[in-house]
């Protein structure tokens, strides 16, 4: 199995690499700005990673505080960030059930591909985990705002279908439990080769995904994202 937190610990610049190729039809931020327009918007940003939701933001947003809990990630974050001349963001690292903000401050509270980690880091308690990011994240946000969620919803399928029987679980919490409005997108990958499509999947989704894409001589793959919304 992928062992997401040395992944997250160490390999920032191939996530990077990787999480750079996906959505190259731009339908995130579209979908986005559908929900919620970030035009003006002040955004608290739950595991940000390399930055990559991020860096889209930062020409639309008034202003970014942006958390992840890992500093090795953010390192990384911080220099493409400098890059784009947007001196609208800060960073910092925080765990996503304890946010070092005032109440609120944002207009949208998001978290990409963040929380649905909770089912596996903590599998007998991810009820009680989701639940205290949930709660930070509606914290945080003024009346008005919203706090919405990027999970995947099954990459190398064209249609959208949890990978494991326990983010369909997770899936099904948000909307029964907690209330959540859903949707999803495609934001296939493009890679530059093959070769580079093989070894890019492999590092972050294993083996058996790697070899399906040099078997079919693939450089776009399908990658379909869910999409849940909560209104403040």
């Amino acid at each position: 199995m992928v062992d997401f937190k040395a992944i997250y610990a160490s390999q920032a610049e191939k996530y990077d690499q990787l999480v750079a190729r996906e959505d190259y039809q731009g339908n995130i931020l579209r979908a986005l700005n559908q929900i919620r327009p970030l035009a003006g918007a002040d955004v608290v940003e739950l595991g940000a990673g390399t930055g990559r939701l991020t860096r889209l933001f930062a020409s639309l947003a008034r202003s970014i505080y942006a958390f992840d809990i890992s500093p090795h990630m953010l390192a990384l974050a911080r220099v493409r960030l400098i890059a784009t001349g947007q001196p609208n963001w800060a960073l910092a690292a925080a765990d996503n059930r304890h946010l070092p903000l005032v109440a609120g401050v944002a207009d949208v509270a998001i978290a990409g591909w963040s929380l649905g980690h909770s089912v596996g880091w903590y599998s007998g308690t991810w009820r009680d985990e989701v639940a205290l990011a949930l709660a930070e994240m509606q914290r945080v946000c003024r009346p008005g705002g919203a706090v919405i969620l990027l999970e995947t919803q099954g990459t190398g399928r064209t249609t959208p279908r949890p990978p494991s029987p326990e983010l369909a679980d997770f899936y099904r919490c948000l909307e029964t439990e907690h209330g959540f409005h859903a949707t999803w997108i495609r934001t296939d990958y493009r890679f530059a080769s093959v070769d580079e499509a093989a070894d890019l999947t492999c590092f972050f989704f294993g083996n058996e995904l790697a070899d399906e894409i040099a078997g079919s001589q693939i450089t776009v793959l399908p990658e379909c994202t869910g999409i849940w919304w909560l209104p403040v």
